[in-house]
């Protein structure tokens, strides 16, 4: 029978972290796996993971700790700042309770799974977990938490700042504060009024902190490290094709590389808390290696992680891939032509593969009505979702493939490459990817991008470029391949006022009208690898 009870572990200064445990039926001793997360003990991630008695029926001592300033631990909660030592001190003090055989793994996603990465203890083994599995999650706060392209995820940014408001609020007995956050979740008014609710109840939280700063300039932001050690421990780095934080995990990768780690990466068709059916079975073999027993009579090492496993997005099949660093079959571009219609007709432009574009394409962005942003990895409805009603809009510029002669595997980054040029200082331009079926009804999206150019970028005589979310699909015979691109995505990023003032919402009367003239000649779309080489 699993047992359950809290435990407290007491800090150098004090504060207090309470955790609860779920031990194994029988007398151990047993390894430990560690979560650390600000949404309650109770909730345990089970959201996508198997709940911590799943887990321990499978002979793992599970913890699941409130991090400082959450749930019943003591503290001040500051976000990220505080995990690294706290972090150390939890798994130092995990290796020595009762039952424990002394190993420990680390595990969860999002806050979880930087939580696990954030270690003070550099080179103290006693500190670091045996073996992590970091998901959804990385170090850069500006490029793998807060923004894209120099545009902040606006919907998804303040939907999670309020998130941690509110938990803020019921910590203090704000039962008024927690119903106000909640209701405007609920009705969607947050994506205008989110920025006042977070100035009023949590004015000094971490997520404010990131939509006050220039998403456009490193400078003020944080990116954190990653001790070497810990890097080169053995590692399974969880990711899916429609999350947000997708690449951070494949930097995670390479970083881990480069410190002479041989990390295991594994890709979904997920978004971030849909993983249809999610990997605990994947996640227990990868924890009895590394922390259970060997078998009598042997003494080997842990072998490294499997291969890189990749999801197709299309056909749910799995993938295994020797080298994310390495180009995946030919090299894939097109170039975008157009006789100047492509944003009246959908069917006008057009991707060649041939190495010259050709033509001129004008988009006007109207504030009153701009286009929406929708699925993808960046929609509060993630994932393919159909579009042909988007690209039927005056405002949106659509780009197709002839039909495909044979099926399409596409595994990367695609990268649109333009010249641009706008009649106000600043603009956005929003780039999605879709499949088009034979009869041209249906448009599924598959990938979308964005990017924000500023006053300062604007002087520069040379293409923009707006990288697409990486993706693993395979396209049909018979179908067509679209680009299609526009000056917005609501509430996806906010509407840019065109002013060069940093946008903070949707429209309003000083939004300026932007005009925005595509010049197809030297445009490419092609697709990178996954990761790139060390």
């Amino acid at each position: 029978m699993i047992r359950t009870l809290d435990a407290t572990l007491q800090l150098a200064d004090g504060v207090r972290l309470t955790s609860r445990l779920w031990h194994p039926d029988g007398e151990g001793p047993w390894p430990v796996l560690v979560m650390r997360q600000p949404y309650g003990r109770a909730i345990a991630s089970t959201v996508t993971y198997a709940h911590p008695s799943w887990y321990a029926g499978h002979g793992f001592l599970v913890v699941v700790q409130d991090v400082r300033g959450r749930g019943a631990s003591d503290g001040c909660f500051a976000g990220f700042a505080q995990e690294a030592a706290d972090g150390a001190a939890t798994i130092r003090w995990a290796r020595g309770l009762e039952g424990s055989n002394g190993r420990v793994g680390s595990y969860g996603f999002s806050y979880q799974g930087l939580s696990q990465l954030l270690n003070s203890a550099g080179n103290d083994d006693a500190a670091l977990p045996d073996c992590l599995s970091p998901a959804m999650c990385g170090l850069d706060e500006r490029l793998h938490w807060a923004s894209e392209g120099g545009a902040h995820w606006w919907a998804l940014g303040l939907g999670w700042a309020l998130q941690l408001a509110a938990e803020g609020c019921r910590r203090r007995g704000d039962g008024a504060g927690w119903r106000q956050i909640r209701r405007s979740l609920q009705q969607g008014h947050f994506c205008d009024e989110g920025l006042a609710l977070l100035e009023r109840y949590d004015p000094a939280g971490m997520g404010l902190r990131w939509l006050k700063q220039d998403p456009c300039v490193p400078e003020g932001w944080t990116v954190h490290t990653a001790a070497p050690a810990l890097l080169r421990r053995p590692m399974l780095l969880i990711g899916g094709w429609h999350d947000p934080h997708l690449n951070g995990v494949l930097d995670l990768w390479a970083r881990a590389r480069a410190a002479g780690g041989s990390p295991g990466l594994l890709i979904g068709a997920w978004s971030h808390l849909d993983w249809n059916g999610g990997l605990d079975s994947e996640l227990l073999a990868f924890f009895r290696r590394h922390l259970q027993d060997p078998a009598p009579g042997t003494s080997a090492p842990a072998a490294p992680e499997a291969p890189i496993r990749l999801q197709c997005c299309a056909s749910g099949a799995w993938h295994s891939a020797g080298d994310a660093s390495e180009p995946q079959g030919a090299a894939i571009g097109w170039s975008l032509h157009s006789g100047g219609l492509a944003a009246i007709r959908c069917d006008e432009g057009e991707l060649r593969p041939e190495p010259a574009g050709r033509g001129v394409v004008v988009l006007v962005h109207d504030p009153w009505r701009p286009v929406p942003g929708r699925g993808g990895h960046l929609g509060l409805v993630p994932g393919p979702v159909e579009r042909a009603d988007l690209d039927r809009r005056a405002d949106v510029a659509c780009f197709s493939s002839a039909p495909l002669e044979h099926d399409l595997w596409l595994l990367g980054i695609f990268r649109l490459q333009l010249r641009v040029n706008a009649d106000q200082p600043s603009f956005d331009l929003c780039a999605a990817l879709s499949e088009v079926s034979p009869d041209g009804r249906s448009v599924r999206q598959l990938s979308t991008g964005v990017a924000r150019f500023s006053p300062r970028e604007l002087s520069a005589e040379s293409h923009r470029t707006v990288a697409l979310q990486p993706l693993a699909t395979l396209v049909a015979a018979g179908q067509r391949l679209r680009l299609s691109v526009a000056a917005a995505a609501w509430p996806l990023i906010a509407v840019n006022p065109g002013d060069g003032s940093l946008p903070a919402g949707g429209s309003s009367a000083e939004h300026r009208v932007i005009s925005l003239t595509l010049d197809l000649d030297g445009s490419w779309l092609g697709l990178d690898p996954l990761v790139r080489a060390n």
